[in-house]
């Protein structure tokens, strides 16, 4: 089943999430609580989507096996 949609979708708000954390540590600049306040139920709902894609991102290892099998 190829999910490239979900993949590319889950892959860029990871990367927005990195570039966040980058801020954070770099300038200490938090880009969602500048963009949706800090702790609203907005910024809490991306900093949850940037989480759930992580955990999703685990699935690549297992399809980066399964592409080497073949």
């Amino acid at each position: 089943m190829d999910n490239k949609v979900l993949d590319i979708a889950a892959l860029t708000i990871s990367i927005i999430g990195a570039v966040n954390w980058g801020l954070i540590g770099f300038f200490d600049f938090n880009l969602v609580a500048f963009l949706f306040g800090s702790m609203s139920w907005l910024s809490r709902i991306v900093y949850a989507l940037v989480g759930l894609c992580g955990l999703y991102l685990f699935t690549f290892y297992a399809r980066a096996g399964k592409a080497e099998a073949r």
